[in-house]
């Protein structure tokens, strides 16, 4: 599932855009990192819920940056859908 997220084509990374693209209708899937804030992250998996957005959970923050490709950790990331609904 995280090598989704590698090649994944359209995405947003980091806590802000995911929340944004979350109330905005156009996420496939959410990729959280377990050792991010859990403040930080728990409006994320509310709104995920109440869309019914798949949650998937990586190991770290490193690790969710190196899927996305990033030089730096990544607390939350995206796959947006091709076309939203």
């Amino acid at each position: 599932m995280p090598n989704r997220l590698k090649k994944a084509r359209m995405r947003v990374v980091g806590a802000k855009q995911t929340q944004r693209a979350l109330q905005s209708g156009t996420v496939a899937v959410v990729y959280m990192a377990e050792d991010a804030d859990k403040r930080l992250l728990s409006p994320i998996v509310d709104t995920a819920r109440e869309e019914q957005v798949e949650i998937v959970f990586i190991p770290s923050m490193a690790e969710l940056g190196q899927l996305c490709r990033i030089a730096v950790g990544a607390a939350c990331a995206a796959i947006l859908q091709e076309e939203p609904q």
